[in-house]
């Protein structure tokens, strides 16, 4: 769900943001019968970069923070995640998945069974700034600002590119598992690696 969506220009270009509420799928199994995390997503694009703020606030059976690397088992922690159509090559997309930790699975390819990991040189070029997690009531409540460099697309720039793509929160092995997205997925069963079902930001 988008709940605001303006433009102003900048010294580096158009600057554009959008305010988006992350849902569940009620159809999902996993989501039906329990408390979902509220997750709030800021998607801000300049030229040189993509940068989502997420703010994060789940009962503690959603809440895990056991992953301790890049490229780690990302989603089966809290996880907040950017799915992108690779703006240079229509063809595939990237998924950057980051805990609560900062830590980011990011990889690419053209469905979910052939995807490439990123280097570690490369996810170095992707900026993570968490808000440390804290406790209210029964709720976590953590924050994750990522930034995502338009060369690590090949680009030098942005300008005059159409993003598309989705944002997602989950929690595989958290105690309750849980699924959420930006952008409704029409699929039978939780299954986030659907590029048919992204939208342009």
């Amino acid at each position: 769900m988008i709940n605001q969506n303006n433009s102003k220009p900048t010294t580096s270009g158009t600057y554009y943001f959008i305010n988006m509420i992350l849902n569940a799928n009620m159809n999902w199994i996993p989501n039906q019968g329990i408390q979902l995390p509220v997750v709030l997503a800021e998607v801000n694009v300049t030229a040189n970069e993509i940068q989502v703020d997420f703010t994060v606030e789940e009962p503690e059976e959603c809440f895990r923070a056991e992953v301790r690397e890049d490229n780690g088992r990302s989603w089966e922690d809290s996880c907040v995640e950017i799915f992108l159509q690779n703006p240079a090559n229509r063809e595939e997309y990237f998924n950057f998945e980051t805990t609560s930790r900062g830590h980011v699975l990011a990889a690419h390819g053209p469905d979910r069974n052939n995807r490439e990991v990123l280097p570690q040189s490369e996810i170095d070029k992707i900026i993570r700034t968490k808000q440390l997690a804290n406790v209210a009531g029964n709720l976590i409540c953590w924050g994750m600002n990522i930034r995502i460099p338009a060369n690590i697309f090949g680009l030098s720039s942005f300008e005059g590119c159409v993003l598309r793509g989705n944002l997602y929160k989950c929690g595989d092995k958290s105690k309750t598992p849980h699924y959420l997205s930006a952008f409704p997925i029409e699929t039978e069963k939780p299954d986030f690696h659907r590029p048919e079902f992204f939208r342009e930001f």
